[in-house]
């Protein structure tokens, strides 16, 4: 169920108080936008940043920046755990057994299984738990971005407060169960994260700025390359959490990097039949036949267009020169790995980030079009030129899938950044680019 919200600071309500224990950029993003809206914030991060974020915030005099987790918890009637999901019950712990009786408590983490642990753990029963999780980047306007509530433990009336303040993020309340929003944010969330993850280290791997060569400009490169270059652009953590502590996002994970290794042997194999078996297969239970009234046939037009990607390229193409041949490993990948978890990515477009609508969007504007995916199965098979990115493709895929099925917090990481480093130079135009192809795409 959805509902969009209207900002205001009702009667009654002048006086209560926000919380933010965790000032990174979701942080931030929150303080800001809450003080705008005229509520009171006691915010804090590390003690060693006190100093610095007294400088950034002192223009508000409704944003008071604390030392610590214990002064905000004890002073505030809603405090929000900003943090990074690997450490969210060490911070609970440390500062939760300080929290104002009767006050309000909830998370902004991407994986609300150990989120809502620490809570039942480390937080004094009088304290009611409300979380909460914006599907969306701190650099995105909130404004009808889905923003998932989740009433744990708590009375209609502190849920309501919840509501009131968040109403000035203007976002869509989508009300979840805990365990709904992981399963949901796996569906959406990790394998999309997964694929832009396994082609920006494929790249990596093979010394290449994709963008440079005929492969990888214009229409479908373009989402490509922009939302890989917009991940790697952001911090290892937003990602790794919701990939490790997720038991949902493990096994869909995997299933990817499965669906990936199989679907390269039967291209390496040239096992044309077999291949376009079971591509169409899969085609047919995510999207329904053609005979059918098939699944994006109920959702409307297609969700990008030809004409919009072509605008958003980071690289250049000579007028006379057609985009060399891709067999798009990465997006049959996807409906294949859909196929096999019984996925339909159309049931949870009300929880969508915008990454996951736009990576739906491509792998729609593949399978939409016969020529288009009859063309990419016949190259799969036909055409060697670049077996060997598919190759680097598959080990990254491979990779990632490992490195979470471990649980491997700082393997992830020298993985995340090595790549980030390779790209950093290019990150500026990148983003450019990429944040206003998201905004066309997102108000067309």
């Amino acid at each position: 169920m959805a509902s969009t919200a209207t900002s205001s600071v009702p009667p009654g309500m002048e006086d209560f108080i926000v919380g933010i224990i965790g000032m990174g950029d979701m942080g931030k993003m929150y303080a800001r936008r809450l003080s705008d809206a005229g509520w009171k914030v006691k915010a804090c991060d590390r003690e060693e940043q006190y100093e610095d974020l007294c400088k950034q915030f002192s223009d508000r005099t409704n944003i008071q920046i604390l030392r610590n987790g214990h002064l905000v918890s004890r002073a505030s009637d809603y405090i929000i755990y900003s943090v990074e999901a690997a450490n969210i019950a060490r911070i609970v712990a440390q500062y939760g057994p300080s929290t104002k009786q009767n006050a309000i408590v909830g998370g902004q983490t991407s994986c609300k299984d150990p989120e809502i642990k620490a809570f039942e753990d480390h937080l004094p029963q009088d304290v009611d738990i409300v979380s909460c999780h914006s599907l969306h980047g701190p650099r995105v306007d909130t404004k009808d971005q889905p923003l998932v509530l989740i009433k744990h433990r708590a009375s209609d009336a502190s849920f309501r407060k919840v509501e009131t303040v968040l109403s000035c993020l203007e976002a869509k309340h989508v009300y979840l169960t805990a365990h709904e929003h992981d399963r949901i944010t796996a569906d959406t969330q990790a394998v999309t994260h997964a694929a832009f993850l396994s082609m920006g280290k494929a790249w990596h791997s093979s010394r290449q700025f994709p963008w440079e060569g005929a492969r990888y400009v214009g229409g479908i490169e373009n989402v490509k390359i922009n939302l890989t270059m917009r991940i790697y652009s952001q911090k290892w953590h937003v990602y790794a959490g919701l990939a490790i502590l997720n038991p949902e996002a493990r096994k869909q994970i995997n299933q990817y990097a499965k669906s990936v290794t199989e679907l390269y042997k039967l291209m390496l194999g040239g096992h044309a039949e077999e291949l376009r078996a079971r591509v169409l297969a899969a085609k047919e239970k995510v999207f329904g036949s053609d005979d059918d009234h098939n699944k994006w046939a109920g959702a409307g037009k297609p969700l990008l267009r030809d004409a919009v990607l072509d605008r958003f390229s980071i690289g250049t193409r000579a007028a006379n020169l057609a985009p060399l041949p891709n067999n798009h490993l990465s997006l049959l990948a996807m409906v294949d790995c859909w196929s096999a978890l019984g996925t339909v990515p159309y049931d949870h477009m009300i929880c969508s980030t915008p990454l996951f609508r736009l990576w739906l969007g491509v792998t729609e504007n593949l399978f939409r079009s016969p020529a288009r995916l009859d063309e990419a199965l016949r190259v799969a098979v036909e055409d060697n030129t670049f077996r060997s990115e598919d190759l680097e493709f598959t080990f990254a895929a491979r990779g990632w899938a490992e490195c979470v099925g471990l649980g491997h917090f700082e393997t992830w990481k020298e993985r995340f950044v090595e790549t980030q480093r390779f790209f950093e130079p290019r990150f500026a135009d990148a983003i450019e680019v990429g944040n206003a192809m998201v905004k066309t795409i997102m108000e067309s």
